[in-house]
């Protein structure tokens, strides 16, 4: 693939820059190097996303980027376009952005101060809303939404959580049971919501971190969806840590320097995005750790709706 990602930084002018594999996940992301500078060319997973999906992406990362925010801001190719088709793939061209990955689950790597780290989180995720809400959107914009129906309907954004094949009875019915609740509470909390744009997926595998520089990066599900949502993503990998209660309260003390935080409304969308995690494994099964994975997954949900339901 590393000569076709050569041929592609073509398309930016790059035809004769050195190009070097940097990450390959959901997307397969090169480094490439130009008289600027590093710069992302990313290939996106096909069938993931469409052309408008990716430009208004990209479009809002520009506005993120613009107004004060550490994102990967775009990169137009020689024609002026964000996206450009490379065989069967979308691919864009993104600044490289200092740090490294504060790595995996409940995982906060560099960090000295952990307390300190969330509560500027929180403040970075409050400006990310509160930019995203003053944007006029251009003409075209397009992005999932993690709304009532993508979250619980009959067909949610990350898929039918309670058909995972590898549930038991008693685990199956668990989450039907659960999916009915919270639906309802869902339902009574949602008049009075905040809205709007959202990351979407906030782990600490997207993000990065110098020392001093906190920057968001992936932004491939990022959409319409609950702030709330927004918390809860980053809260529920680290609801094991011992250290739990103070990165809770320092996240949403952060958060509420810039915008309202609902208190009451968080362990709802913790529970909300646990159920995700069935429903996105369930494509992957056949990748390398996906067992664990899943099982971790299924677990997760368990345990969280079983604490939701009382018992």
């Amino acid at each position: 693939m590393l000569d076709l990602a050569r041929e592609a930084a073509g398309l930016w002018g790059l035809g004769h820059a050195h190009v070097e594999l940097a990450a390959q996940r959901e997307n397969v992301v090169f480094r490439v190097t130009s008289p600027e500078g590093y710069l992302a060319l990313r290939f996106h997973r096909p069938g993931y996303r469409d052309a408008a999906q990716l430009t208004s992406e990209l479009q809002w990362m520009d506005m993120l980027a613009r107004g004060g925010l550490s994102v990967p801001g775009p990169i137009p190719a020689e024609d002026g376009a964000l996206i450009q088709a490379q065989g069967k793939y979308l691919i864009d061209m993104l600044k490289w952005l200092p740090g490294k990955p504060l790595g995996k689950a409940g995982e906060l790597r560099g960090v000295t101060d952990r307390a300190d780290f969330c509560h500027k989180l929180g403040a970075q995720m409050a400006l990310m809303h509160g930019l995203s809400d003053e944007w006029v959107r251009p003409q075209g914009f397009t992005r999932p939404s993690w709304d009532r129906a993508g979250l619980l309907g009959e067909a949610p954004l990350w898929g039918r959580f309670w058909d995972h094949p590898h549930l038991s009875d008693a685990e199956r019915a668990l989450l039907l049971e659960v999916r009915q609740h919270a639906d309802a509470a869902l339902a009574a909390t949602e008049p009075h919501a905040d809205f709007g744009l959202i990351h979407a997926d906030l782990l600490s595998e997207n993000m990065l971190f110098d020392g001093t520089r906190l920057s968001f990066i992936d932004f491939d599900d990022g959409g319409f969806g609950f702030r709330d949502f927004e918390l809860a993503t980053f809260l529920m990998r680290y609801e094991d840590a011992s250290d739990y209660a103070e990165l809770r309260a320092a996240l949403c003390e952060g958060y509420a320097t810039r915008r309202k935080v609902r208190l009451d409304q968080l362990d709802l969308f913790i529970l909300l995005r646990a159920l995700t995690y069935p429903g996105w494994i369930m494509d992957r099964l056949g990748e390398p750790g996906a067992k664990e994975r899943s099982e971790r997954a299924i677990a997760t949900a368990a345990t969280l709706a079983r604490r939701w339901l009382g018992r």
